[in-house]
């Protein structure tokens, strides 16, 4: 059993923002289980982070495997009881900027295994981890959620283009809103976060954020104090449109 009072599990810190929202928790005195689909590079990414002095752990987690998720809650309560936060980060972007034999941007070429593959890691995944967590941070007493999201999920300014991602992240919000409603008679809440267009490997070079100014919002989410929002959807820490 680990000796830290404060446990936080974020998905996706293999690169990007998963990995900068983990550094920050772990400056902020957490000890945080990373997870990545990708074995090799979560666990050079958690070295890093470790070189850095940070209290980190790798667990490879394929979001769309149900058994794979189910054993990792199952690790997660045998070897810390549970976590305070956690961070829905990891997530796909599969649609294309054309129609091809898989995808295409426009929601007339959209094809059903793009959207399958786009709702099991972006919706479905942090779903399974929400039922799993949940109850282990009733038990703690103590919980904070938070699903990154994306302006192209907010109906108030929605456009065509990208079908599957927008979906998924309407969706995403969608089930902020249902989870924080279910959670609301405990010290549990949850919100979901735009980042913003941030320069990583799926934002792209001509994003105008960095990783570290997109990180500090879902940190504020996730670091809420008890008397804070539930069930809100945020950028920067301020309010914005469903």
């Amino acid at each position: 059993m680990s000796q830290h009072s404060r446990f936080a599990l974020v998905t996706g810190t293999n690169r990007g923002i998963g990995l900068e929202v983990a550094r920050q928790l772990a400056q902020s005195e957490f000890e945080v289980i990373m997870t990545s689909r990708d074995q090799a590079a979560g666990e050079a990414a958690t070295a890093r982070l470790r070189a850095e002095g940070c209290t980190v752990h790798h667990h490879s987690l394929e979001l769309t495997d149900s058994d794979a998720v189910q054993a990792l809650i199952e690790t997660i309560s045998e070897h810390f009881g549970g976590v305070d936060v956690l961070v829905n980060s990891a997530g796909v972007f599969l649609d294309s900027s054309g129609p091809t034999e898989t995808h295409g941007s426009s929601v007339f070429d959209l094809t059903s295994a793009t959207l399958d593959r786009t709702l099991a890691v972006n919706l479905y995944g942090p779903l399974k981890l929400c039922q799993g967590l949940v109850p282990l941070m009733r038990q703690r007493g103590y919980g904070r959620i938070v699903n990154v999201s994306s302006g192209m999920g907010q109906l108030n300014d929605m456009a065509g283009g990208f079908a599957a991602y927008r979906i998924s992240k309407t969706a995403l919000n969608a089930l902020t809103r249902i989870v924080a409603a279910e959670t609301v008679d405990s010290s549990i809440l949850v919100n979901a976060v735009c980042p913003g267009w941030v320069k990583t490997d799926m934002g792209g070079p001509h994003a105008t954020r960095s990783t570290e100014e997109a990180a500090e919002g879902i940190v504020w989410a996730a670091t809420l104090p008890d008397d804070g929002p539930t069930g809100g959807f945020f950028r920067d820490g301020q309010s914005i449109p469903w």
